[in-house]
């Protein structure tokens, strides 16, 4: 809110340059600034008494709209990235997929490891955690488990994150 939208009868008030004018009446603080020939922009609503400053609205919104931009830049998106493999996977298929793994938690990723259990070996499920065992071993100097081994459905998954 700025200017005349702000309809509380007493505010706290901050000078152009950050100083603290104190609590006074709005039309005594809408009065100090005209005289600036700037804007009383309310920036803390929740407050009691609420806080308004006497700044430049368009340089006010500028600044606020930098800020939000450089926090946002700061954050850091983590993905889930999946590697799907089969019970009866070679070793150097093995190999290949845990190299995949160790470059996207060396990105910074999580990593969901699946394995996919078709027709007949759904009878052999237990006999092929040693699978996700072997790649989480392999994987443990950057890597830890983040979430078991666990079924559901047809496959068996575990998650793998970047270590701390």
């Amino acid at each position: 809110m700025i200017n005349e939208q702000i309809r509380d009868k007493e505010v706290r008030v901050i000078g152009e340059n950050g100083e603290q004018l104190g609590v006074m009446p709005i039309r005594e603080a809408m009065r100090l600034a005209d005289e600036a020939g700037v804007d009383l922009v309310k920036i803390a609503p929740t407050a009691k008494p609420p806080v308004c400053k006497i700044v430049d609205y368009g340089k006010f919104r500028y600044e606020q709209a930098r800020k939000e931009k450089e926090a946002r830049k700061k954050q850091k998106i983590i993905e889930i990235k999946e590697i799907r493999l089969s019970p009866n996977i070679d070793s150097n298929d093995l190999n290949t997929k845990i190299n995949a793994a160790r470059k996207f938690i060396g990105k910074g990723d999580k990593v969901k490891i699946t394995l996919r259990f078709r027709g007949r070996e759904m009878a052999h499920m237990a006999n092929s955690k040693h699978i996700l065992d072997d790649f989480a071993e392999a994987l443990s100097d950057i890597a830890t488990v983040e979430k078991a081994p666990k079924v559901e459905g047809r496959s068996m998954t575990m998650f793998l994150t970047e270590k701390r």
